[in-house]
């Protein structure tokens, strides 16, 4: 047999041992993460549940989801152990990284309607003219401004424009 017939099945079997050894190193990291795991770690699960350890045993795990809530899982049910850090700021929302030096914003926008003078005085301003929000009809426009003819009668709806 020649050397180029074979090279071809070289390769196929090369590539095929080199994904392989990954997939396989990548399980191996992976149990021993949930072998790895402590009494009160934070950890997520496959399904997106994220949860404190309660007990570890040898197939199974007892997670404290909420208080008096304890959920029983299999230990390959553990998609990721996370730092205590990162568990805080994804189910507690406290970041560590924000400093409480920073400016505080405001839940609401009362802060956005204060001034620096009385209430007193500010009162007073819009006491002075009414405010209508009420929709005007355009002859009634007109009609304040002096430019209706007195000629032309006012339109209603049923009335047509033609003549």
């Amino acid at each position: 047999m020649n050397i180029v017939t074979l090279l071809p099945f070289i390769v196929l079997i090369g590539a095929m041992f080199l994904m392989t050894r990954s997939a396989k190193r990548k399980q191996q990291a992976a149990a021993q993460m949930r072998n790895d795991m402590q009494p009160g770690t934070g950890v997520r699960t496959i399904g997106g549940m994220y949860a404190t350890v309660k007990e570890v045993n040898d197939e199974t795990v007892l997670l404290d989801a909420a208080p008096g809530v304890h959920l029983v899982f299999a230990k390959n049910s553990i998609g990721a152990v996370l730092t205590d850090d990162e568990y805080n700021r994804i189910v507690h929302g406290i970041d560590p990284e924000l400093n409480d030096d920073g400016l505080v914003v405001p839940d609401d926008a009362s802060s956005l309607t204060e001034t620096d003078e009385p209430a007193d005085d500010a009162s007073d301003a819009s006491a002075d003219k009414p405010l209508d929000l009420g929709k005007k009809d355009p002859a009634d426009e007109k009609a304040e401004a002096g430019t209706v003819d007195a000629a032309e009668p006012k339109k209603t709806d049923g009335e047509s424009d033609a003549k």
